[in-house]
């Protein structure tokens, strides 16, 4: 299974991404959700972005549209059980396995038609797909970072509800896409097979990259 991106909601309007920053990792373009209620700052490599997402529009959020899927839920982790994360795979073949039973999202700024399969449970990330298929290629964003992170490798979600996964979201782990079990809620990437056998914590995410 691959991975288009993955965003973690802040929770101090996207200062966050500083620390990536002065870690090393070179920081591309932003945007609005208009109709959502969100906006974000994103981080592009190779085969994947990390996208820092927030909620700037409460109302938005709140409405009709947007209310199931529990994205204001989400972004209110530190009040609930809802994880920060989420993990959206590429639209192919692959992927179908996952989406047979999920819910459709029409987000006003895709075509009417043009909506995204997801699935959300509280204790695990917020799984979707977008409705174009394929990975789309950036070639305006920067690529080349500072600390020379390139691919990502592995992704692992340590959640407290591993013994329940559905069916399908079993198919999905395994690989290099796994969930752990624990009473800690993280997020690790590994980027570049961990070749250098580093890693660092950032404790605002609940982020952990090893490269």
């Amino acid at each position: 299974m691959k991975i288009d991106h993955i965003f973690i909601f802040s929770s101090n309007s996207g200062v966050e991404a500083d620390e990536l920053v002065k870690f090393g990792l070179s920081e591309g373009s932003s945007r609005i959700h208009p109709g959502q209620g969100t906006t974000n700052r994103k981080f592009y490599f190779e085969n994947f972005f990390l996208e820092i997402l927030w909620v700037q529009n409460q109302v938005e959020i709140q409405k009709e549209r947007t209310k199931p899927t529990k994205l204001w839920e989400r972004s209110n982790f530190k009040n609930n059980e809802y994880l920060p994360f989420g993990l959206c795979l590429i639209n192919d073949e692959d992927s179908e396995l996952i989406f047979t039973n999920s819910s459709t999202y029409q987000p006003v700024y895709f075509l009417d038609g043009k909506a995204i399969d997801y699935i959300t449970e509280p204790q695990l990330p917020w799984i979707f797909r977008l409705p174009y298929k394929g990975y789309k290629i950036e070639i305006n964003e920067p690529l080349v970072h500072p600390k020379k992170l390139k691919k990502l490798t592995k992704t692992t979600f340590r959640t407290p509800i591993v013994n329940e996964l559905t069916e399908s979201i079993q198919k999905l782990s395994g690989g290099t896409i796994n969930f752990l079990k624990s009473n800690e809620v993280d997020l690790i990437l590994e980027f570049d097979d961990a070749k250098s056998n580093q890693e660092i914590r950032f404790e605002n995410l609940s982020l952990t990259l090893q490269y």
